[in-house]
């Protein structure tokens, strides 16, 4: 596919797919704004070049109807800090207004769109919306990794309608990551995948199986695992419906001599609670009505000896509910582990980019993907619509 360094730029209308969905408090400030910061090179790049840029994103789920609370005027307001120059906001993404707002765009301004999912089109891949975004430009650039697994108008079906397309810096660096991390990784390549669900990550799972050294399995997740060897977990989360295909799963690692790691302690609690009482039991200790929360120290160390040695790290999902602190040790030893590691490492997902960020070890990881459900599709071995769209 091709990048920007492809590209004539200079006095051409160019439409930017970025995500913007960032996270916002009450007040409508915003609380974290990785996602914005990671585009800016993109958009230093495009106005240096004399084009004349126009943003589009989504927000939210307003479900294609107007909202309010979904729009994005505090990010047009934010964007504006971080450029050093004023970034109007369009009243809407497609329409004549619109048109006329880009008609007045001098190279190297930048108009930011109205929510694109305040159009239920948007979502729906709709043909004639994706005609009318187009239509805006002569150039579209796809720097939305994190959405790239969505095949929506802004992402797949403008790409039909335009000139010339092309990735960002951002897609192109997480497709390059993803490539040495996990296409043609230096070995040992160790997989560490946690969260709530073995469901949600089965397919990736599957697939690892046939890439990784070694995987590390923690998190509620590892519950199920546990529970499919004979452990009785107490009152913790378990996904009975798979017990069979937890014990399959570590039946072909066993078969292809991948050694799969699991809690052999956890942080255990009478309920799901910052003030719960907890205790640290091995796995054969576990209350009748309690629930494991965390890994154990015991565990800790024999995910770090796992880790000992390996040159590619890939991290999908925390090994705990590390949103309470009674439950956040075993997510940030591991999180210091990994940075201290020589391997690159890869993290993936809301959660695992927000605890390595409350760990104070962000600077110390390879690279941290925007994408949450686009790098798990990715680990589950699948092409991308918004990427594919671009080849």
């Amino acid at each position: 596919m091709k990048t920007l360094h492809d590209l004539e730029l200079a006095g051409k209308k160019v439409l930017v797919r970025v995500d913007f969905n960032v996270p916002m408090n009450e007040e409508g400030q915003i609380t974290d704004d990785l996602r914005i910061r990671s585009v800016l090179p993109t958009l230093q790049y495009l106005t240096a070049a004399k084009a004349r840029v126009i943003i589009c994103t989504h927000m939210g789920r307003p479900k294609g109807q107007r909202v309010e609370k979904y729009s994005l005027a505090p990010v047009a307001h934010h964007l504006s800090q971080l450029l050093g120059k004023p970034i109007p906001l369009a009243s809407d993404c497609i329409g004549p207004e619109v048109q006329a707002a880009v008609g007045t765009l001098a190279d190297g301004d930048i108009l930011l769109l109205e929510n694109l999912r305040f159009h239920a089109q948007e979502e729906q891949n709709d043909p004639e919306f994706s005609r009318q975004l187009a239509s805006l430009a002569d150039v579209y650039i796809n720097d939305a990794f994190a959405v790239s697994h969505r095949a929506h108008a802004s992402v797949e079906g403008v790409t039909h309608y335009v000139q010339e397309k092309a990735a960002g810096f951002l897609l192109q660096k997480e497709i390059e990551y993803f490539h040495r991390s996990i296409d043609n990784p230096q070995r040992p390549l160790v997989a560490i995948v946690g969260g709530a669900k073995v469901s949600g990550k089965l397919e990736a799972l599957q697939n690892m199986l046939n890439k990784v050294d070694k995987m590390i399995i923690g998190g509620a997740m590892a519950n199920t695992f546990l529970k499919s060897q004979g452990y009785a977990m107490g009152a913790s989360k378990v996904e009975d419906d798979l017990l069979t295909t937890a014990d399959d799963l570590l039946r072909k690692a066993r078969e292809k001599g991948i050694k799969v790691y699991l809690p052999v302690d956890v942080i255990a609690a009478d309920r799901f609670a910052p003030d719960a009482i907890c205790k640290q039991v091995t796995i054969q200790d576990i209350p009748e009505g309690w629930m494991a929360l965390d890994i154990g120290p015991a565990s800790v160390i024999c995910f770090n000896e796992a880790l000992d040695g390996a040159k590619t790290i890939v991290w999908n999902g925390p090994m705990g509910a590390f949103e309470m602190n009674a439950f956040a040790r075993g997510t940030m030893a591991l999180a210091h582990t990994v940075a201290a590691s020589h391997a690159l490492s890869v993290t993936g997902g809301g959660d695992s980019n927000a605890a390595i960020t409350l760990s104070g070890e962000a600077a110390n990881i390879s690279y941290m993907s925007t994408g949450g459900g686009a790098f798990l599709e990715l680990m589950e071995g699948k092409k991308l619509p918004g990427v594919k769209a671009l080849e």
